[in-house]
């Protein structure tokens, strides 16, 4: 091939290749989930194991700024009592943790109908999930139970929809509520339906679009002939019905943000999220002409970004198995080029501060000190092969993969730390192979808080990581993090759930878990469990000279119930 030939089909194929991929997940790490986003529109994505820059928990950054630009109203109508997938939870219950706060009869009542209810909704810790976006965006949560029972909460709903520039139709098939949704629904610009009964219509942007319409079948119903505004709410519904099958709080609030940049107004933690179209090939070949060319002719350089391409948006999982399946020299080299020294994306991202999780104080008895809380992180190594093995986390996109193993250990410098995940991938070819990667660690400014970084796959990723619990005798513990890799736009939060042997702990220990999970606003059913069944010959091992515990005793692991 000509080295004209060779360049434009650099060209060419980078093109392509940037109009869908940057959602491109760079981040590899094994502790966990949160979030990275990848989209035409928008999306994230999380870590644990080789995670790719969350999804996520581009929910959970905190980087918009407050604006002067009148409040986001959006009102959510769920089914009353409908089941969620997220067992043993009702979608009532998924989205008072998600979003915002539930308007019930009963629960109306109980305030006496306060005319300034409305106003002061400092309900519950959750309540503040959807604000850490945007301190604008307000969202109503009722079930169809007040459209059956009319009444008070009827005319408040019917109220709200008049002023709404969003609203949720979620798991309604009750006829009544049907009806009642069809004719008080009629002015709101943007609708969309979940799980709903097809005689509800998605509206967006003014379209209406029959629920149930997904992919090609969507693009038909439109026609050749759509207009941008039309293509426009194809994607968005797409989109956001993709993120909403992942059902996971993470992606509900996702489904959300889509809606409101496309609609309402610019998101800003979505705009992290897009390629910047010629500005950006026109970077990459300047900069980084060799790496790409060396990419695009090495096969498994050139598979990983065909993959992508193919990869939906909002699918995390996907974008992980490509990399994951076709890692290489040249792929690595393409990322550190075009993302960690030359940012040809122009992105920035922050290490979220929201939630502020606390620390755990004592040990034992004791106050926490640093070495105390590294002695924790080492946990059982030394005892065991590992340090501890991950039971559940709460990314979704990541917390599927099998067997997370964690080695924490004391470097030969003075002063140094180490932490190493060990987990297995399932490549597209079907073959389950193991990664590792490898994090410096540095202590935060409060004990039992630390600073993380890595250099994996190109892209630097830093996260702030604070141990939540340990339980006295080391039988589970439940760490907490957040971070960003700048570069890459994507900005994350996620917490592990730990153990000796990757099990739960016992029931008795079931109290104080949901109390750990309480100080990071997690519930118990948004973790996803590690299959740890068939986790055959790990690549362990820490390096010659490394140190362990300083001053926390560790028992036999076999003298533990867990």
């Amino acid at each position: 091939m000509s080295l004209n030939l060779q360049l434009k089909y650099v060209e060419t194929f980078s093109f392509k290749f940037l109009q869908n991929a940057f959602t491109f997940p760079f981040h590899l790490h094994t502790h966990s989930f949160l979030p990275f986003p990848s989209l035409p529109l928008t999306h994230t994505h999380p870590h644990p194991h080789p995670r790719f820059l969350p999804r996520t928990t581009v929910f959970s950054a905190v980087t918009a700024e407050q604006s002067s630009a009148p409040p986001v109203k959006m009102v959510a109508v769920a089914g009353h009592g409908a089941a969620s997938p997220l067992k043993p939870a009702s979608w009532e219950e998924v989205m008072l943790h998600t979003v915002t706060y539930l308007l019930s009869p009963s629960f109306i009542e109980l305030q006496l109908l306060r005319s300034d209810f409305f106003i002061n909704n400092s309900i519950s810790s959750e309540a503040k999930r959807l604000k850490w976006v945007d301190e604008g965006y307000e969202l109503l949560v009722f079930t169809d139970e007040c459209i059956v029972s009319s009444g008070e909460m009827s005319r408040r709903l019917q109220k709200e929809l008049r002023d709404a520039d969003i609203l949720v139709i979620i798991a309604v098939t009750n006829k009544e509520s049907l009806e009642w949704i069809n004719n008080n629904s009629k002015t709101i610009e943007n609708v969309i339906c979940l799980d709903s009964s097809s005689d509800l219509k998605n509206r967006l942007g003014g379209y209406d679009v029959p629920s149930g319409v997904r992919g090609s079948i969507f693009g038909s119903f439109f026609g050749t002939s759509q207009s941008d505004k039309a293509k426009e709410s194809y994607e968005v519904v797409q989109t956001v019905s993709e993120a909403w099958d992942r059902h996971n709080s993470d992606d509900i609030r996702f489904c959300l943000l889509v809606i409101i940049n496309a609609y309402i107004r610019p998101v800003p933690v979505l705009n992290n999220l897009r390629a910047k179209g010629f500005s950006t090939l026109n970077c990459m070949l300047r900069n980084c002409g060799r790496q790409v060319l060396d990419c695009l002719l090495d096969p498994n350089c050139r598979k990983a970004l065909q993959c992508l391409n193919q990869c939906s948006p909002v699918d995390q999982v996907c974008n992980y198995r490509c990399i994951a399946s076709y890692e290489s020299a040249n792929l690595e080299a393409f990322s550190l080029c075009v993302l960690q020294k030359n940012n040809c994306l122009g992105l920035e991202a922050e290490i979220p501060e929201k939630p502020c999780v606390p620390p755990m104080v004592k040990f034992r008895g004791q106050n926490l000190s640093y070495e105390m809380a590294e002695d924790l992180f080492v946990g059982w190594l030394g005892s065991l092969q590992w340090s501890w093995r991950v039971v559940a986390g709460q990314n979704p996109a990541y917390d599927q993969f099998p067997c997370q193993y964690q080695l924490f250990y004391r470097g030969k410098a003075k002063g140094s730390f180490w932490y190493e995940p060990v987990f297995q991938v399932k490549t597209l070819e079907g073959q389950m192979v193991w990664r590792r990667r490898k994090y410096r660690v540095r202590r935060g400014k409060v004990p039992g808080t630390f600073y993380f970084s890595v250099l994996d796959n190109g892209v630097v990723s830093n996260e702030f990581w604070t141990i939540v619990d340990v339980a006295e005798n080391l039988s589970w513990g439940l760490f907490h993090y957040h971070g960003a890799a700048r570069v890459a736009g994507q900005s994350y939060t996620g917490a592990v759930l730990v153990s000796p042997d990757g099990a739960f702990p016992t029931d008795r220990e079931r109290t104080k878990i949901v109390a750990a999970l309480d100080k990071c606003e997690i519930k118990e059913w948004e973790l996803y469990n590690v299959d740890n069944c068939s986790c055959i010959d790990p690549p362990l091992g820490i390096p010659e000279g490394s140190s362990l515990h300083t001053v926390v005793q560790i028992e036999d692991p076999k003298q533990i119930s867990v």
